[in-house]
């Protein structure tokens, strides 16, 4: 063969290459059991929070803060943050946005109308968060951040109450030929819509101009898909429609893959500037310190060994300057994974913070292995099954015989959930 005509072969079969990968990216979401983890771990994570520091809320974010609202007030008039906190003064209206943050979040973990309650719950941890920005740590940015990207995916496609009702319907409709009408789904978005429209009137969105428009073309284009599948007959516009859904979903995954590798590259590579990390004492200091030491004698014993905080120290820097790198190279990304997500463990326990842990490995969850999940959430499963098994009769798909406890099946699409975007 020539090399002209070798050189037309590779072009021809990169060209179908990429053909492939844009037709996968555009026609399916990736991750969809990742991005369900990422969901339930971020959204858990901040229910947790939100109820432990109930009796402490309006010394938090409320009137009885430090931080009074006039002070906040005159900070966000000059960063342009977003907070509905700053609609009014009144308890009430405070009291009304948590119980709202702390509903959404119970929620979004059980997937249960779920683009509408991503929005519900990323505006409630922005409000909350940018009311008392000096009360957060880096677990609060964190939630800060996957609260936005979490409304641009496709995250209820498995192991939500919206996965079930699709499923549901679609036998539905394959034994009776008739589909269930969705009229809770337009109700949340009538009722979101009347609260978006006087807040960009009145400038309460902030002063950005990403924030309006992200929650409008969410608004629009939940609307739009509404209207295409009550009222228009034309296949290639819904398409159109899935398509977009989908390179949303796919593009917010992964960003925050991106966004979880420059945590730790930052981190990392900042942590090596440090003198105490360089001679690998860092980690001796926080264990001295009250605030940081819920355990005292399991932290004094860990600090008197000099070569188990040199190691630790050490290590700590190693994993996450190396985490990006691994990236290429999955079993070793997967074993460094099992190793982060410990740490954070150690973290939640030796240095008392729990819900940054938390944060963390819930971000971290993007990169879990699909064979891994998939099998984790069969045997949650069949727990459930062993455990209550009347309610796991009741709760089974039409058409769908009760499965054995010992009976190791095989893994299923999860199938709707997010699949529409009124959904």
């Amino acid at each position: 063969m020539s090399t002209t005509a070798q050189i037309r072969g590779r072009a021809g079969s990169g060209r179908r290459s990429l053909a492939e990968a844009v037709q996968r990216i555009s026609s399916l979401p990736l991750g969809t059991h990742q991005s369900a983890v990422v969901r339930i771990g971020v959204s858990a994570t901040y229910l947790l929070f939100l109820l432990r520091e109930l009796p402490h809320r309006h010394e938090l974010y409320g009137p009885d803060g430090p931080w009074r609202w006039d002070m906040a007030r005159r900070l966000i008039s000059n960063n342009d943050a977003f907070t509905v906190l700053m609609w009014s003064d009144s308890a009430l209206w405070f009291e009304t946005v948590y119980a709202l943050t702390l509903v959404s979040a119970a929620l979004l973990m059980a997937g249960w109308r779920t683009r509408a309650t991503s929005v519900v719950f990323m505006a409630g941890v922005l409000s909350l968060q940018n009311r008392s920005i000096f009360m957060g740590d880096g677990g609060d940015n964190v939630i800060h951040l996957m609260a936005i990207y979490l409304m641009l995916t496709r995250c209820a496609r498995v192991w939500s109450l919206d996965a079930r009702r699709a499923a549901r319907n679609a036998a539905r409709h394959a034994q009776e030929g008739s589909r269930s009408r969705d009229v809770v789904g337009p109700v949340l978005w009538v009722v979101l819509g009347a609260v978006l429209l006087p807040g960009t009137l009145t400038g309460g969105l902030g002063g950005t101009w990403w924030l309006p428009s992200l929650l409008w073309a969410l608004w629009l284009g939940n609307g739009a898909w509404w209207a295409l599948n009550r009222y228009a007959p034309d296949r290639e516009l819904r398409a159109l429609l899935d398509v977009v859904a989908n390179l949303a979903h796919n593009a917010a995954l992964l960003v925050i893959m991106a966004e979880v590798c420059l945590i730790y590259a930052t981190a990392g590579w900042y942590k090596i500037q440090g003198s105490r990390w360089q001679d690998g004492t860092a980690l001796y200091y926080p264990l001295k310190l009250d605030y940081f030491t819920p355990w005292p004698e399991l932290s004094g014993l860990l600090s008197s060994s000099a070569l188990a905080v040199m190691v630790l120290t050490y290590a700590t820097v190693i994993v996450q300057v190396a985490f990006p790198f691994t990236l290429f190279n999955r079993r070793v990304k997967n074993v460094l994974l099992v190793v982060m997500i410990g740490e954070h463990a150690g973290i939640a326990l030796l240095l008392g913070l729990p819900f940054f842990s938390m944060a963390m490995i819930a971000a971290d969850a993007v990169f879990l292995p699909t064979v891994f999940l998939v099998w984790l959430g069969r045997r949650v499963t069949l727990a459930r099954q062993r455990l209550l098994p009347a309610a796991a009769g009741r709760l089974r798909l039409p058409g769908q015989r009760r499965a054995d406890p010992d009976e190791e099946e095989a893994p299923r699409g999860g199938g709707g959930g997010g699949h529409t975007l009124v959904g």
